[in-house]
């Protein structure tokens, strides 16, 4: 098979350049409309009156919802077309803002974070296929990837820029919202809404697709064939043990991190002086993303130091976050959070590509997306009950004691990880 043609983004067509530039507006608004909430999401269930308790088991029905959806939806933005689909997911974002707003009850928010679910499934891989699809069409035989890189850097510019200003806002507005009774984090939400709108809006004016015939068929064979994806995929997995000791590798990572990731501006923000800690929290929810993505970039680097032994790295990248998040559980101070946490966020990135790189060997192309559709499912259920448990430890005990429970499933995860690494090294 020829090797594409290398990028140079001058080179490109007219109509090649402006479809990359129409999806990174596009990838910037979404996700930046996604940021101003993300930083500020856990303070405002607290200001609602949620405990640790019920704020886990609400993101534990977001996870719960994504992977009941995810996999009869995955075929559908194939058959009906990338742009309703994708449309029906801002729809859904825009219902689940406007039932957070409009409620302090737990059951009403309850479906707020459904829809938040039901939107995630609905989005996942329709725009990106799109436009994969459409760069080939316009610029045939050139490498995509560095177009994509191009669409990768202003989705997180959109979630990082959108947590800093989520954070300020309700600094800013604190005094208009509480003459108003309402809570100091909707003007965050407000404005998330209004910048869902705006997704609305430039995705029907400037995403361009070829109708297709609506099926419905399509939706409901999607959910017939959910028994059937989930037990092949489950037959697949337990004939391949290395697949079966990376998944449950990866369920015990989730329980362990995600946690985290979830409940620390509640256990952050009491370290913060009243008057700027929403725009720290804001900064550092930034920071996390970026931080994200300068371990994924060092990643390459670091599986070198290993001799490009895959299971080898993620084992090291588990063990050092079990060290970082027992470290994060014990800081009293905000800059001692602060650098453990980014050192966290660093951890995180460095563990997505061993991760990745392990699947996609153990796999044939025919088998690749039921066994990504499987790793999505079991990790979601890994999350799930990791928050749920982490909710209850936490509101019996404390924050910092959920996390270092949570520190031993990251031993667990790394066993998994060495005992994968030895079989691999095996067949070798």
């Amino acid at each position: 098979m020829a090797l594409d043609t290398e990028f140079s983004f001058d080179a490109l067509t007219d109509p090649a350049k402006r479809h990359i530039r129409i999806f990174q507006v596009h990838q910037f608004l979404d996700r930046f409309a996604m940021g101003l909430t993300v930083a500020v999401v856990a303070l405002a269930l607290t200001d609602r009156g949620m405990d640790l308790f019920q704020i886990s088991l609400l993101f534990g029905v977001y996870s719960l919802t994504t992977m009941a959806m995810e996999l009869p939806f995955g075929g559908l933005a194939d058959t009906i077309g990338r742009k309703p689909v994708f449309l029906a997911a801002v729809i859904a974002s825009m219902i689940s803002l406007a039932l957070f707003l409009s409620t302090r009850d737990f059951h009403v928010l309850a479906l707020s974070f459904a829809f938040i679910g039901f939107g995630r499934a609905l989005r996942s891989g329709t725009l990106d296929a799109w436009f994969v699809e459409t760069f080939r069409a316009e610029a045939p035989n050139v490498d995509v990837q560095p177009a994509l890189a191009k669409a990768h850097w202003a989705n997180a510019m959109g979630l990082a820029v959108g947590a800093v200003l989520g954070g300020l806002l309700p600094d800013l507005f604190a005094q208009a919202t509480d003459n108003r009774g309402a809570s100091v984090y909707d003007a965050s939400y407000a404005a998330s809404l209004a910048v869902m709108l705006g997704v609305f809006v430039y995705t029907i004016i400037f995403i361009e697709e070829k109708p297709r015939p609506l099926n419905p068929r399509a939706l409901r064979q999607g959910f017939a064939n959910v028994p059937v994806v989930i037990r092949d995929a489950g037959l697949l997995a337990l004939r391949h043990p290395s697949l079966s000791l990376l998944f449950a590798a990866l369920a015990f990572f989730l329980m362990a991190t995600n946690p985290v990731e979830v409940i620390w501006p509640t256990h952050a923000k009491p370290m913060l002086d009243e008057g700027y800690a929403n725009t720290v929290i804001g900064t550092l929810t930034a920071a996390y993303f970026f931080s994200i993505a300068f371990g994924a970039s060092l990643s390459s680097r670091i599986n070198r130091m290993f001799r490009r032994r895959h299971a080898v790295t993620l084992a090291a990248a588990f063990a050092c976050l079990a060290g970082v998040q027992i470290a994060l559980a014990l800081q009293g101070n905000i800059f001692g959070f602060a650098a453990a946490f980014i050192l966290y966020s660093v951890l995180l990135g460095v563990s997505e590509t061993p991760a990745s790189s392990i699947l996609h060997a153990c796999v044939a192309d025919h088998q690749r997306s039921t066994m990504l559709s499987l790793r999505s499912l079991i990790q979601q259920l890994g999350a799930a009950f990791g928050l749920v448990l982490a909710g209850a430890i936490a509101q019996v005990y404390s924050t910092p004691i959920a996390w270092m429970a949570g520190a031993l499933c990251l031993v667990v995860a790394v066993v998994l990880v060495g005992i994968l690494a030895k079989r691999l090294s095996s067949t070798d």
